[in-house]
């Protein structure tokens, strides 16, 4: 093979790996894009996240009234709930999102959630295990699944206790760093 038909060659393997690249992205996204949900059992799809690493704020609706999910809105919770110590954004499970809402609504509303931990990348969980930070080796966390928060005006334990009454996910109080745990494993609490 020539210089000239090597080049053609390699610029359309290229072409083709770049093409079934973003085809394959565009399937993971609507493979990984949540389906509607049934919207009458859920209250409005909005939050109001403070992270309080990054200092950043969101207001969003991240869910309209037919039980459809957005997912532009999605990508911008994605990222104020980032890693703080890489930066690394991943999907963060909107089971653990809606977990949020239910209990953001019944504590009062569409009071403001601080962000206290949200997705963590592997290498800072790691980190959190070996200094011996309370983190679970195979955390939640990790999976973004699991976010640590407090709600604006409202006493953590208030916020466990609205939790707990819900019977989803998972529950964890840490009363001294008064902040709650919400993950959209199985029912449990600590």
């Amino acid at each position: 093979m020539n210089d000239r038909n090597q080049s053609q060659w390699n610029w359309t393997r290229r072409t083709l790996l770049k093409t079934a690249s973003a085809g394959f992205a565009i399937l993971s996204v609507r493979l990984a894009t949540p389906s509607a949900v049934p919207a009458e059992s859920l209250p409005e799809g909005r939050l109001s996240f403070y992270n309080v690493w990054t200092d950043e704020r969101l207001a969003i609706t991240y869910r309209n009234k037919a039980g459809e999910y957005d997912p532009a809105a999605l990508d911008e919770i994605n990222h104020v709930l980032r890693c703080h110590y890489t930066g690394e954004v991943a999907a963060i499970d909107v089971r653990v999102l809606e977990h949020v809402n239910l209990v953001q609504k019944k504590v009062g509303g569409n009071r403001e959630i601080y962000v206290i931990s949200g997705y963590r990348s592997p290498e800072y969980n790691a980190m959190l295990v070996r200094t011996g930070r309370r983190a679970a080796k195979n955390s939640l966390h990790v999976q973004g699944q699991a976010i640590d928060l407090q709600i604006a005006g409202v006493h953590p334990k208030m916020v466990r206790q609205a939790a707990l009454a819900l019977g989803y996910g998972g529950v964890g109080y840490y009363p001294r760093s008064k902040f709650v745990h919400l993950d959209s494993g199985p029912f449990r609490w600590w």
